[in-house]
């Protein structure tokens, strides 16, 4: 598989990465630990040497997933978790937000002992905190880095101003957030100023968590305690009437003898030389369907035709909760 570079970090990865969170939470029960195993090392196999999980993601146990299924490729591959949240002590579930300076420093030992390792290559600020400066949050990154436990700095869902604001003090490699052919928001601000600064991007969700995949539709039901039930974007309604996006995709995929999926990734992974998608998935045949996408070279007619038939289309329902759109730093 071919590499890319994030930004001016000198941080190289796969073109395409692979998002790991799906395995132990958000969509449905955690899979089997087996079966995941297996797919992250073949994930290896197949060239993906960026592999994404997260503390809360579980909580812990998808970075113990992540840990035990790298650690005896460790030197080849690159590992991104973040910090940010605190947990209830009670229930172990998120309670909040908590980047102060003291609980960096503390997850991100209990991160490296997780995943089986003496150093984070990338370690992302999971949301903003509004009641830490970004300054402090930096700061703490930057003494992990010379303490020789982090490598690089990264945000997540961060605003251009914070993004700024941080990277005078201790410089971001990346910033990863969403991103797709239905959610085209970074385009506007985001995306000039990361090619201002130098930093790369690793948008997440480029198949709309799953919706662009053309596997979704009004009458798919999910499990109770898969995160889209209360994402309005996912309504019945919202998923009718967002059949368009995906009607175009699946006509370019025709004509190139591919999936919506893999049109999907190739259509993000045209966009900037220095952006690396991380695609989700808990099947070894979507994986490989995935991986597919680096072989689909859209030509600067499919690429003006999707622009111009999406920018069209009026996706409906918004993108997450009311409560999660109030941890999104603008």
């Amino acid at each position: 598989m071919r590499k890319r570079v994030l930004g001016k970090s000198g941080l190289e990865v796969s073109e395409l990465g692979l998002g790991c969170m799906g395995m132990s939470f958000g969509y449905g029960p955690p899979k089997d630990s087996r079966e995941m195993l297996g797919l992250i090392r073949k994930a290896v196999e197949d060239g993906v040497t960026f592999f994404d999980t997260a503390e809360v993601y579980g909580p812990f146990t998808n970075e113990t997933l992540v840990g035990e299924a790298l650690e005896p490729v460790r030197k080849d591959v690159v590992i991104a978790t973040k910090f940010g949240f605190r947990f209830d002590q009670e229930t172990g579930k998120p309670a909040g937000l908590n980047s102060r300076p003291e609980h960096i420093r503390e997850v991100a030992d209990a991160s490296l002992r997780r995943l089986r390792t003496d150093v984070i290559d990338l370690f992302y600020q999971h949301r903003v905190d509004p009641a830490v400066p970004i300054e402090d949050v930096a700061g703490a990154v930057g003494d992990l880095i010379r303490a020789g436990k982090v490598r690089h700095f990264g945000l997540s869902e961060a605003g251009v101003q914070t993004i700024r604001r941080a990277h005078k003090v201790q410089p971001v490699a990346a910033l990863q957030s969403e991103y797709s052919l239905w959610w085209r928001e970074p385009e506007a601000d985001i995306l000039p100023a990361l090619e201002e600064l130098g930093i790369g991007f690793v948008p997440f969700s480029p198949l709309g968590k799953g919706y662009l995949t053309g596997k979704i539709d009004e009458h798919t039901s999910f499990d109770s305690t898969d995160f889209r039930n209360t994402v309005p974007r996912f309504s019945v309604e919202a998923r009718k009437g967002n059949r368009a996006v995906v009607a175009l995709l699946e006509h370019v995929a025709r004509r190139r003898a591919a999936t919506a999926a893999q049109i999907a990734l190739a259509w993000v992974l045209a966009q900037r030389p220095w952006l690396v998608p991380i695609p989700g998935t808990t099947r070894v045949e979507r994986l490989g369907e995935n991986l597919g996408a680096t072989e689909v070279v859209l030509s600067k007619e499919d690429l003006l035709e999707i622009s111009d038939a999406v920018a069209g289309i009026q996706v409906e329902g918004a993108r997450y909760s009311e409560a999660a759109q109030r941890m999104i730093d603008r």
